[in-house]
């Protein structure tokens, strides 16, 4: 998100939209952000991006842009978004391909035994912002795909096989969403990616044009 240039007014002060924004202010636009994503308002994905440009915010008028399009704080006929139901994803010798858009209240599973198992977590609604997920891949393979610049935080283990983090990180001491995976990886593979690194070759042919 680009930041504003200071318009000084006569005499030298700035415009109200560029005073300096403080770090309280700022937590204030964050916490205002987490609720919206608890009324269904934003997705994780523009939950982290709105969380990280409000860190990066200068001027007042920075975290006005970032919250234009929300109502304010109470608003009525604010709905929480409907909770996310099925939350262990296995495939046995197949796919199982889950692109989330419900309300994450609580872990996930996911397993995969000679087969591969993709979650994309762009979509969902994450009122805590944090989501919490267990991966075994036995012989297979188990793909996150995940908001960028989101706190990964990996364990676990892997034999004959492979855990890979391969994401933006976030700018240190950011509180930006976390997604907090435990990994079993036996003869497979278990992969946290963003969007950055889930489709390279189409990035690199819309660059060159």
């Amino acid at each position: 998100m680009s930041q504003s240039s200071p318009q000084p007014l006569p005499g030298g002060r700035p415009a109200p939209q560029d005073v300096r924004a403080s770090d309280a202010e700022r937590e204030a636009v964050i916490e205002r952000l987490r609720v919206a994503s608890v009324e269904g308002r934003l997705t994780f994905e523009e939950l982290t991006e709105r969380t990280e440009a409000a860190f990066q915010a200068v001027t007042r008028g920075d975290l006005e842009h970032i919250t234009a399009d929300l109502p304010g704080m109470g608003a009525p006929g604010a709905d929480p978004a409907p909770a996310q139901v099925k939350r262990r994803f296995t495939a046995v010798m197949g796919d199982c391909k889950e692109r989330i858009v419900g309300r994450i209240d609580g872990p996930l599973e996911a397993l995969s035994v000679m087969g591969d198992v993709e979650i994309d977590l762009r979509g969902a609604q994450v009122p805590t912002g944090e989501v919490v997920i267990r991966a075994t891949a036995v012989m297979g393979d188990v793909k996150i795909i995940v908001p960028d610049g989101i706190d990964v935080q990996l364990t676990g283990y892997a034999f004959l096989g492979d855990r890979k983090v391969k994401v933006r990180e976030a700018r240190p001491g950011a509180r930006v969403p976390v997604v907090r995976v435990a990994a079993q990886a036996v003869m497979g593979d278990v992969k946290i990616v963003d969007e950055e690194n889930l489709t390279p070759l189409r990035r690199w042919r819309r660059n060159r044009h």
